[in-house]
Formats: structure tokens, sequence, C-alpha cells
């Protein structure tokens, strides 16, 4: 005889369904609410309200404009000009402490900076010509984020626009979308790039796409930036190299900065695009020292960076591994051998104008990168020569890439998964021949 156990499924599961939806009714719940503050505090503590405010009625933002009236009465209750309380009958809150409130300093351009302190700069920079720029990410605030980027930023700017976040990239990843949707420009800090990889979904299917599947109704001016790279014994998952990753996602843009001054002048121009820029910054260069730039020096976000001109052959590279070849170049030269050197700063796009300009006058190019061998940045850019430029060359284009495996601990091993300078000069001494 067949005994039915449905009515008892039903008896055992109706429980979990009752806690099942009252978990989902306290959730939404925390949504609305978390929204409802959020609304309010992503949008900026600035005196200058009033062309956001009409910025975004002639867009019909009516939300935005009115945010902008709250931040202007936030701003107004923080410095003492204004009695009137930000929302009747509930308790106002300071966005900006008045003892907290810095003044104005004009820093010595001539000095040379770290090149964390010209990230830092930049930001300040555009944070303070643009009502709108704010940072989010995890430690960003009163801690100074991990190496220092935004050290002492809230002292001037407030909690609200240095916005300390939970451990929750995939989340304030989203925020940070949904704010530069409603016409703000954020700039989300990933604690390390490897982590960005829980974002993905939202960098991927939202942050590069909305743009077109809104028939350009929206704008996602975002600014995705970390360090990556590897560093010095800091294992696998801390020693990611992402771009080829982020590359793949139609609708945004890649660079890679190397010097502390292209490291400022890109960031400001990356603050100022239209587009969701992923703004690759290497663990190691971060306390490279160099001079840099005034607050009016912003550089091209497309264009590569002539290290060295040179006619024997044309080589590639970005990031820390521009060192690399710099090193390796010191050996070249004594050799005989007059290597170019190109820093591709743009990862998507290339300049491809540049790589042939260089290609016609060597003939030859190499192409030497941190990322994998296997579907890296390298691969993409040596397609793209060959298919375009297979005219100019005398030799098939090299490729000097990291190895496939994960990144080890053990110096050594670490040492022997990336490319190392003796590997450059060997591959120069092949493809130009003996001197």
């Amino acid at each position: 005889m067949e005994v039915s156990l449905l009515p008892r499924r039903q008896a055992i599961y109706r429980p979990w369904r009752k806690a099942a939806l009252i978990a989902a009714a306290l959730a939404t719940v925390c949504v609305i609410a978390g929204a409802f503050s959020l609304g309010a505090r992503t949008d900026l503590a600035s005196a200058r309200v009033s062309t956001p405010s009409r910025l975004a009625v002639r867009q019909g933002f009516a939300p935005l404009a009115q945010h902008s009236a709250f931040s202007r009465n936030m701003v107004e209750k923080a410095t003492g000009k204004c009695q009137a309380p930000i929302f009747p009958g509930r308790m106002s809150v300071s966005a900006v402490a008045p003892e907290l409130l810095s003044p104005p300093t004009k820093p010595d351009f001539s000095e040379p900076r770290f090149m964390w302190q010209a990230l830092r700069e930049a930001i300040d920079e555009e944070m303070e010509r643009d009502p709108s720029v704010m940072i989010m990410g995890e430690d960003v605030g009163h801690y100074g984020g991990s190496y220092k980027v935004t050290t002492d930023l809230y002292k001037k700017f407030g909690d609200l626009r240095i916005l300390d976040t939970p451990i929750c990239e995939n989340g304030f990843t989203g925020m940070a979308i949904g704010a530069a949707m409603t016409g703000l420009r954020p700039i989300v800090e990933g604690m390390n790039m490897g982590f960005l990889l829980l974002a993905f979904n939202q960098i991927s299917n939202n942050c590069g796409m909305l743009h077109y599947t809104s028939g350009g109704q929206y704008k996602v001016p975002v600014v995705i930036r970390g360090p990556g790279g590897v560093g010095r014994q800091l294992g696998a998952e801390h020693s990611q190299r992402l771009e080829s990753y982020f590359q793949a996602i139609p609708g945004v843009q890649l660079v890679a900065v190397s010097t502390p001054r292209n490291a400022k002048a890109l960031l400001k121009a990356a603050i100022r695009s239209d587009n969701p820029i992923v703004f690759f910054e290497h663990v190691l260069l971060y306390n490279l020292k160099d001079e840099v730039g005034g607050p009016d020096e912003v550089q091209s976000l497309e264009h590569a960076e002539m290290v060295r001109e040179g006619k024997d052959i044309t080589i590639l590279t970005y990031g820390r591994m521009r060192y690399t070849v710099m090193e390796a170049v010191k050996t070249l030269q004594a050799k005989g051998y007059d290597p170019e050197v190109i820093d591709l700063i743009s990862l998507k796009p290339f300049d491809l104008h540049a790589i042939k300009k260089s290609i016609e006058k060597t003939h030859k190019a190499i192409i030497v990168e941190e990322c994998m061998l296997t579907g890296g940045i390298g691969a993409s850019l040596s397609s793209e020569i060959h298919e375009r430029f297979f005219d100019l060359l005398d030799h098939q284009v090299v490729r000097l890439s990291s190895q496939d495996v994960p990144t080890a601990f053990a110096l050594e091993l670490e040492a022997a998964t990336i490319v190392q300078p003796e590997q450059v000069i060997q591959a120069v001494e092949k493809v130009v021949g003996a001197k």
C-alpha cells in the first residue's frame, strides 16, 4: 500500500516557510530603510549645490534636487549658518563637524611625492573642484585606506563624502553605480583588486551596460580603483592580475598607472570622465617617489606614453613591468641595442596610433606584462598588431607574460612566475639578432 508523505512534508516545511517569509519581510524593511538612509548620506555635503540642483531638475531627477537641498541644509547646519532642522520634527545630523573643517592649504608641487600621495592629491583636488565627487570603500575614512590614499580626507570633506562601507564589495559597488546614475561621481576603492571579483556582476551587467541599455538616458561616471598585481609574498589570492577579466566587459575603460605624475593626472581625468573607468594601481608602486603636476595637469586616458625612443625594437609594457623593462634596457644599451619602450597606459582601448607609429620605425615588437600568458592583455594586443600591422612586421610579436599558475608565497617561486629583466634581454637578443 502506498503511503503519501505530502501532508507530513507540508507539516514539516510549514514552519520553515513562515520563518523564510518573516526573514524576507525583515530584509525588505532593512533594504528600504537603508535606501532611505543612503539616499540622504550619499548626497554630498557641499555648499555649492545650486548647480547640481538645477541640473537635476533639468534632467528630470527630482529626488536629486531634493537631496541637493538636503545637502545644503546639512552644510549650513554644520557651519552654524542655519538654525532650521534638516527634517521638520526629526533630529538633525551634521554632515561635517565644525572642528573637523580644515583651512585650505597650498601644496608645494615642486616637491617629489610618493604615488599614494599623488593619488590622494588628485582625489583631494577633484573633490574640492566638484561637489558631486565622493569616495567609498572599506576603511577609506578615519583609517585612511589600506595604502594611505585617503589619509585625513574625512577631516576636510566629512564622513558622508568619504564614506566607510561594510566588507561587502557587491553592495557598495552597486550603490556607487546607482549614485553615478543619479548625478554623483563616485570613486570606489577596492582594498585589493582581487576582492572586486565579488562585484563582477555589478561592474559587468550594470556599470558597463547601463548607458547602452537605457538608450543613453543614464551615464555611469564611476571610477573603480585599487591595488593589484604581484606584491611581495602576498599569496595567490592577493596577487591577482585582473586586467583581462575587465577588458572583456563592453562599455568599460581600463587604465594602468606607473608613475606618481601619470597616476595623479590620469586619476583626475578618470574622475572627470563620463565613462566607467577601472583604474589599476600596482601594489609595489605606492612608495615610488617622483615629481607630480599641479592641479591643472590632466592626462589623456586613451594615449600611451613614450618612455624611451629607439630604433631596434618596440617594447610594449604597462604598470610595474615598465621598471622591469627599463632595468633590462640598461644592459641592452651596454650591449649596443637601442630599444624603444612604450607604456601602454590605456589597456582598453589600446593606443594603436602610437603603436603603429613605433612599429613603422622598428618593424619588431615585444609585449612585456604581468598578466597571465593565456587570455591576458598581451594576447589581445598581439592579435591586434598581427591583424592590423602584419605588413609592417619583420618578426612575429613576442609575448613575455606570467606563468599560468597561482602565485606562490615563497619568494623564489613567486619571482619564477613573473617576467624578470633577464628574460627581456634574451627576447630582444633573439628577435633583433646579435650586435
